[in-house]
């Protein structure tokens, strides 16, 4: 997903330098959008004002932040790093702590609308940090972002991810129950959802994969790995606050059976694979 923000930066008329642990990744993007690679993180952020992360996980992020070639020990005094990577909240003030101590500036910012999103410069991002910090970037995350929140302090960006992942999870495993029950019934699945997708039950999942689920096409943004990662910072943050998510537990286990059914890469929307009724399009 860095890759599109970071197009959509230089769009914007930004000087953009890119790093990427893939350095022919780095390069194709340098081509195709004119910006600058740079061969460390530390290298890729030296003078920069702003500086924006897309990564995979919370190890990922301290291995690109931290250490003698991360981001931090390369950006000037009173830079603002923004993180677009799903992490936990804990990570998120692990690393706030860590840039205040070098006088960096700090954002944890989590963003929803999955490739299309990013591609389309669509994306919706909830921030955690400091009030003036936000104000100063803002600006910015619009070459990308159709909504921008400030939920409050750090790691408040990522407890506000949390709770999209959890209601997504809801909705697909129920999207794809009551497909599979649809097919089996012996419904036109076409029909159907013209019909319920005006009503009550219409959502963003129905109107963007409900058609998809039915012809198991599943090659979209979002993978059942990324979504058990996301998955699995909800289960243990409830556990350290004393939330129960009883459904989030089952759908969680819900995708480790897409995991061992293969499907590991596949969009969210595969759930429904589980069920039988639907096979998956090669």
């Amino acid at each position: 997903m860095g890759y599109p923000m970071a197009g959509h930066l230089a769009r914007a008329g930004h000087k953009v330098t890119v790093y990427n642990r893939t350095t022919a990744k780095a390069e194709k993007w340098a081509q195709e959008f004119g910006g600058t690679v740079a061969p460390t993180p530390a290298l890729a952020a030296k003078d920069a004002d702003f500086v924006f992360a897309c990564i995979g996980n919370d190890d990922d992020l301290r291995s690109v932040t931290l250490g003698k070639d991360g981001v931090f020990s390369g950006m000037k005094s009173g830079a603002v790093f923004v993180d677009h990577t799903t992490t936990s909240a804990t990570v998120a003030r692990e690393l706030y702590a860590e840039a205040q101590k070098r006088n960096l500036l700090f954002l944890d910012a989590p963003v929803s609308g999955g490739q299309a999103g990013a591609e389309k410069g669509q994306l919706t991002i909830m921030i955690g940090g400091d009030d003036a910090v936000y104000a100063r970037v803002e600006p910015i995350l619009k070459a990308y972002a159709k909504a921008t929140t400030h939920m409050g302090g750090c790691g408040n960006g990522q407890l506000a991810k949390m709770v999209n992942q959890i209601c997504i999870a809801g909705v697909v495993q129920s999207l794809a129950e009551g497909l599979n029950f649809a097919k089996a019934a012996g419904l036109d699945t076409a029909k159907l959802l013209s019909a319920i997708s005006k009503g009550g039950a219409g959502s963003w999942q129905m109107d963007n994969r409900g058609k998809t689920m039915v012809e198991g096409k599943f090659d979209f943004g979002f993978a059942v790995d990324w979504m058990r990662k996301d998955l699995g910072f909800c289960l243990d943050e409830a556990k350290r606050n004393g939330t129960p998510l009883p459904v989030t537990g089952i759908i969680d286990q819900f995708y480790a059976e897409v995991q061992r059914m293969g499907g590991g890469r596949l969009d969210t929307s595969s759930l429904v694979l589980r069920l039988g009724q639907v096979k998956k399009h090669d």
